[in-house]
């Protein structure tokens, strides 16, 4: 099985991500997918299962994925839910006692006392891949499963699997939005972590897309399955080169190469459009120019901040559908000549764009409309250091009166490490804001494809 990756979901919130959106012409049980499917999309499931598929001794396929938790409720869901049959039996990992939003406790105490079953399963995975590419991360920054568990794990995969690319895709917490009071604790002390161990880190938090799905879905109180459905929008564009033969940028470590300037910048922010609903689906224009449009704007960022206070550093629009690359390089022109979005001067190239021409998939009866393109862009810009200034500063609120404090200490966790994680997310501030200090007379932008992927 060549490019294969495992995925791990050590208990993201809003449960399991959208499998349902991913393999759901595979329900109720998997066969062959080649089989299952008619001539014109045998190609798009071989690859899929090959990419993120397994084949069980029963000659079903299942997810080639692992989900953990501390304690049972969660991953129950999965076990006794609609789509347990595709899933292993043991691949869906608990606990007897979570980390009570405890950091410590997930990498100290009680996340010890699974991680040895969880390499085990890795290890198991990763020997039935021929060709592994790297490890794919669904958690949370502000649990203490999220946190502590993921920082352990990730520890011993560098360990066990040197340099395989480790991407995360993480629930940063929210401005105002909060699920546990240690959150920036918490947040910072996996941020420490994990960021020796990971290549490249995807960032959503839970506000920004409450937002996007009031404004944009027109949904009062919109739900974790609203949020994850979006959420598996962008992982799918994503990972869309990496399921699709293509002749360039079909291997999780390219987005590292495009996006990563240095080791310790490497959280890309999200955006993806069209975000519209059934109802307005006939109404809206999705041009290829205005979903370029839509992904410069604010108001669709999966993270609150703001890029116009920003630069950019590197700049990744990844198109699916139909997009030809005419209307690509034409809008992206119009955005140049605007001259409203500012790049940092040591990084002329500016753009890159990579074209896939497998259209999105919409879950049937869902929010979200099936569209005929659609567009993900990853951009790295110095304006996430809004959001680790906002972190850092309820961090030495709560520090400077040591409150919590005992609760980490007792799970055997040394106080110094809190010093020691602020001390590298004060180091990480400074590094985006020296990366934006113009070095040199800024040279002209070029738009660079990654290549177009071929249509199966």
């Amino acid at each position: 099985l060549q490019h294969a990756r495992v995925h791990l979901h050590p208990r993201r919130p809003g449960r399991h991500p959208d499998w349902q959106r991913l393999l759901g012409a595979l329900l109720p049980r998997a066969r062959h997918p080649a089989r299952r499917t008619h001539d014109g999309r045998q190609g798009e499931m071989r690859r899929l299962a090959g990419a993120v598929l397994l084949r069980d001794p029963g000659g079903h396929y299942v997810p080639r994925t692992i989900f953990v938790d501390l304690e049972p409720t969660v991953v129950d869901e999965v076990r006794c839910g609609t789509y347990r049959q595709l899933f292993h039996p043991e691949q869906l990992i608990s606990g007897k006692e979570d980390a009570a939003n405890n950091y410590a406790r997930g990498h100290y105490t009680v996340g010890k006392e699974l991680i040895g079953t969880v390499r085990e399963i890795v290890n198991r995975l990763a020997e039935n891949c021929s060709g592994l590419q790297g490890f794919l991360i669904f958690h949370s920054f502000g649990g203490g499963t999220g946190s502590g568990f993921t920082s352990l794990l990730c520890d011993r995969l560098s360990s066990e699997y040197g340099k395989r690319a480790k991407l995360q895709f993480a629930v940063y917490p929210a401005p105002q939005m909060s699920t546990a009071v240690v959150e920036p604790f918490n947040a910072i002390l996996c941020t420490h972590g994990t960021l020796p161990h990971t290549d490249c880190a995807f960032m959503v938090d839970n506000e920004a897309i409450y937002d996007v799905c009031r404004r944009n879905l027109e949904l009062d109180r919109p739900t974790y399955t609203n949020l994850n459905r979006l959420i598996a929008q962008i992982v799918s564009s994503i990972t869309v080169s990496l399921r699709f033969d293509g002749s360039l940028n079909v291997d999780i470590t390219e987005f590292q190469t495009n996006l990563v300037p240095y080791p310790k910048i490497h959280f890309p922010l999200a955006t993806y459009a069209p975000i519209v609903s059934i109802e307005k689906a006939n109404h809206e224009q999705l041009k290829v120019r205005d979903i370029t449009n839509a992904c410069f704007e604010p108001g669709n960022q999966m993270v609150k901040c703001d890029p116009r206070h920003g630069k950019y550093m590197a700049c990744c629009l990844l198109y699916r559908g139909d997009v030809s690359s005419k209307e690509v390089n034409d809008s992206i022109q119009k955005i140049k000549n605007k001259r409203e979005i500012q790049f940092v001067d040591w990084c002329p190239t500016g753009f890159k764009v990579g074209l896939n021409y497998q259209p999105p998939v919409a879950v049937p009866g869902g929010d979200l409309a099936k569209v005929p393109r659609a567009v993900c862009m990853l951009s790295n810009t110095t304006a996430i250091a809004e959001a680790w200034d906002r972190l850092a500063y309820k961090f030495d609120l709560m520090y400077s009166k040591r409150a919590f404090v005992h609760w980490y200490v007792g799970e055997g966790m040394e106080e110094g490490e809190f010093a020691e994680s602020r001390e590298e997310l004060g180091s990480m501030q400074k590094d985006y804001e020296e990366v934006g200090v113009d070095s040199v007379e800024g040279e002209e932008e070029e738009v660079e494809e990654f290549g177009k992927d071929k249509d199966e």
